[in-house]
């Protein structure tokens, strides 16, 4: 679960990173920036939402990962 959830937030981090180079890249007029930026988001509640449910089903204790 651990490695899951750092591969997840790697993952996260490279979508905000390659929104970047787009807005340079495409001067700030690119549907591809809005794309990563929407995976961004997708992940981020993706991760928030596995996490609540691991915890509720115990595959994740009181004392974190």
């Amino acid at each position: 679960m651990r490695y899951f959830v750092i591969f997840v937030l790697i993952c996260i981090l490279a979508s905000l990173f390659s929104a970047l180079f787009f807005m340079f890249k495409d001067k700030g007029d690119s549907r591809r920036m809005v794309r990563a930026l929407t995976l961004r988001v997708a992940l981020s509640v993706s991760l928030f939402l596995l996490l609540m449910a691991a915890y509720f089903f115990g595959f994740i204790g009181k004392e974190g990962l």
